[in-house]
């Protein structure tokens, strides 16, 4: 029986852990919500072409894909904790650098190592977060967890409204590489997942752990994060690393439609939290289903917005459920396998998802240089996202408060 006094510890590792992690998300998230605004300001400095732009995305993608992949695999043989460093390090760094870029082309360069670092961290992250919780609360710590992107996104679009117009793009940069440093010095003293500690395997091979995410055990939770992870990844990517120009395309000046993207940020965080309740009380694939049709359906009045009002409203209601969505998926995802595998499998459908990151932002900049409508361009976002909700309806299994393996 739990006494009064070991539940009290265990909440205080809990939000330790949680604090740990989530300000090292924060800061990606910093990161990337830079990116979408930098990308507005580089257009009129670099006078690029929304192919260029498109680029500049997806390259960040492409590394986020190779990062999540390769480093999900080192969890499992090294540890989360180890990897968890690593990847931060390598983001922190490359991110400071890409302030120093004088060209798109070394832009794009470093952008692919930001990339790397990110899209390694955030599924280990995940997963470390849900291995050291009870079953209890694990939905909610992870999806808690995200909210912290909320706050990072919040943060970048105050930084961009108030630095990049007056100070540059470069300025901006800095400031959001610059404090990551710290989160990875308060990380050196965060124990490494129980589960992993308890059950490593060190002769297991890369290949072993691979082949057994498509064992037959496995093969239909694969399947159905995979589809899941590229069609929110994708339209995610492609919606709102596009925000800030989508903005400029409609007409507002880049200041105005930094202040625009600001307003919808906000809603983020409620986003968040009323996901982190109903997960736990109503289940994932609940969340999942009711919140990725919330997005679906913002995305479409909102490239068919015509008004101010209705452009703000929508775009706040499209970061409500998208974000709460994401929370839902990186808390169900390591809840599909057992922990000699569960950064694997994680890793592997994130980095499915990071080519649908690779397409979505490639894929507007193409269909704006082809003089397509917005609107039409924010359907097929809309349709990306029903696929995922069947997968998640037909492929999926409630998880809710299941002991992991």
């Amino acid at each position: 029986m739990t006494t009064m006094k070991e539940t009290e510890v265990k909440s205080i590792s809990r939000n330790k852990l949680l604090g740990i992690a989530g300000l090292g998300w924060m800061f990606d998230a910093m990161d990337v919500g830079i990116l979408s605004f930098v990308i507005a300001a580089l257009a009129i400095e670099w006078s690029l072409t929304p192919e260029q732009m498109g680029w500049i995305g997806s390259v960040n993608s492409i590394g986020m894909a190779v990062g999540a992949f390769v480093f999900g695999i080192f969890a499992d043989r090294v540890g989360r904790k180890k990897i968890f460093i690593i990847t931060l390090v390598l983001f922190s760094v490359a991110s400071g650098l890409s302030a120093l870029a004088w060209s798109v082309g070394i832009f794009m360069f470093l952008r692919f190592f930001v990339g790397m670092g990110l899209g390694g961290e955030l599924p280990v992250a995940s997963t470390l977060v849900a291995e050291s919780v009870e079953a209890k609360e694990r939905g909610r710590v992870v999806v808690l967890l995200e909210s912290f992107w909320a706050a990072g996104w919040l943060i970048a679009a105050l930084i961009s409204y108030f630095i990049i117009p007056k100070y540059g793009w470069q300025i901006a940069l800095i400031i959001t590489a610059l404090p990551a440093f710290y989160a990875i010095y308060l990380r050196l003293n965060l124990p490494d997942s129980p589960q992993f500690t308890a059950k490593r395997v060190r002769d297991r091979t890369f290949k072993q752990n691979i082949k057994e995410v498509w064992s037959k055990p496995y093969v239909k939770p694969t399947i159905m994060l995979w589809i899941l992870w590229f069609t929110v990844v994708f339209s995610y990517y492609g919606m709102f690393l596009w925000l800030p120009s989508v903005m400029v395309i409609k007409g507002f000046s880049l200041i105005k439609s930094f202040e625009y993207v600001l307003i919808m940020t906000i809603a983020q965080l409620p986003g968040y939290f009323t996901a982190a309740w109903l997960i736990e009380k109503v289940g994932r694939k609940f969340v999942l289903v009711t919140y990725l049709l919330g997005t679906a359906a913002s995305a479409f009045v909102f490239g068919n917005a015509e008004t101010t009002t209705l452009l703000i409203v929508s775009g706040a209601f499209l970061s409500f459920f998208n974000l709460g969505a994401w929370g839902a998926l990186y808390a169900y995802s390591p809840e599909q396998y057992p922990a000699v595998i569960r950064a694997t499998g994680t890793g592997m459908a994130a980095a499915i998802g990071r080519i649908g990151g690779i397409l979505g932002p490639l894929m507007v900049g193409t269909l704006v240089m082809r003089n397509y409508e917005i609107g039409w361009i924010f359907g097929v976002f809309c349709i990306a996202i029903v696929i995922g909700v069947l997968a998640v309806i037909f492929l999926g299994k409630e998880t809710k408060q299941l002991e992991l393996e």
